[in-house]
């Protein structure tokens, strides 16, 4: 009797173990072609987005330096602040020659007015008949004509002088040196009492603006017809193992480097953080993208048992085993090389208890 309670329990648990590969309700997904695509490993280096050497325009000693590397500085901020005390001196000068010109001007001006009444009265008086003397009003003339050469003279010193003024002035705010962009000083050269001018190599600071970095990446010549402006990149650095970050396709050179037949590309990488640091070597995953269509399946329809690998395809209304290759992943797709043809049903997620031949129910 406890055999045959066995038996019964036996055959219950196979019929029970049987039931979803016999007229199971399942999810097909069609077989997807498209273009092959792949990435490959690239060296890239990271360069600021914007970097300058500061340097002193007028021969001048340094006074203070108010920032020091690493000093995050906003456009127009002072920086530094130069001494040339000749300068002044100079400038004073200058202010006292516009004045003396401007005096003579105003006087010339007066000169010319008075010439020009006398003339108009004299012009007047002209009118009747022997009241002046011919010659009076030739001279009166001559004079008018003498001011106004006389008045654009001195219009003319006045202006050089004023010329000089302005000059001097320039040079004179050229003393306070200002931050040319919003970025962070890298490097500080010199510190207070240094000579420095413009016929000295040495600069003050170097400022990079590394809120946004440029990513450098020389792109090989057979992989430079995948190059989209705009796309998306990633990679990765050996500072922060483990993590991803992405920069967008900005700059293509148009023109190959020919020592080492690549192409330089540059990407915008978003630097908010200030975690990436120019001259990071970064290692890119550039996408390589090939016009060879490719068969893709759902990575969950391919099944791997100790004997084969296989697709459950829906043929007929009933399951056929269609043994495949795995290819590389795609998201949620994996290439297979079968004899599969795009648009074929496969069981979506698929197992080895859904023999040959099972009824399926699509749902």
């Amino acid at each position: 009797m406890k055999r045959v309670i066995h038996y019964v329990l036996t055959l219950v648990l196979i019929i029970v173990c049987l039931r979803p590969a016999v007229g199971q309700t399942i999810e097909l997904a069609p077989v997807v072609s498209k273009p092959l695509s792949r990435t490959i490993e690239l060296p890239g280096e990271f360069q600021p987005f914007l970097s300058v050497a500061l340097h002193a325009k007028v021969t001048s000693y340094v006074e203070k330096v108010l920032v020091d590397r690493g000093s995050a500085v906003k456009e127009g901020q002072l920086l530094v602040e130069l001494s040339a005390p000749e300068m002044k001196a100079q400038i004073a000068e200058a202010d006292s020659k516009l004045q003396s010109a401007e005096a003579e001007r105003v006087q010339a001006e007066a000169q010319l007015s008075a010439a020009e009444n006398t003339f108009q009265v004299l012009t007047e008086a002209a009118k009747t008949p022997g009241a002046i003397a011919g010659n009076e009003l030739v001279q009166a003339e001559k004079q008018v004509q003498a001011g106004k050469a006389l008045l654009s003279a001195r219009q003319h010193e006045a202006q050089a002088a004023q010329s000089s003024v302005d000059t001097l002035k320039t040079l004179e705010s050229y003393l306070k040196v200002t931050a040319p962009f919003d970025g962070v000083v890298t490097t500080r050269f010199v510190h207070p009492g240094a000579l420095v001018g413009p016929n000295s190599d040495a600069a003050l600071l170097e400022v990079q603006q590394v809120s946004t970095l440029r990513l450098v990446v020389s792109v090989p010549e057979e992989n430079v017809g995948g190059i989209v402006r705009g796309a998306s990149v990633a990679f990765s650095v050996p500072a922060y193992p483990g993590r991803t970050f992405s920069g967008k396709v900005a700059r293509i050179a148009q023109a190959l480097d020919p020592k080492t037949r690549s192409m330089p590309v540059e990407l915008d990488v978003i630097n908010k953080d200030q975690m990436l640091a120019p001259g990071m070597y970064p290692t890119v995953r550039w996408p390589v993208r090939s016009s060879d269509q490719a068969l893709f399946v759902p990575k969950t329809s391919v099944v791997t048992t100790t004997e084969r690998t296989f697709v459950v395809r829906e043929k007929g209304g009933h399951a056929e085993w269609v043994n495949v290759q795995k290819g590389q992943a795609d998201g949620d797709l994996i290439r297979v090389i079968g004899p599969l043809q795009a648009g074929d049903l496969v069981v979506k997620r698929a197992t080895d208890e859904i023999r040959q031949g099972t009824v399926l129910k699509p749902s």
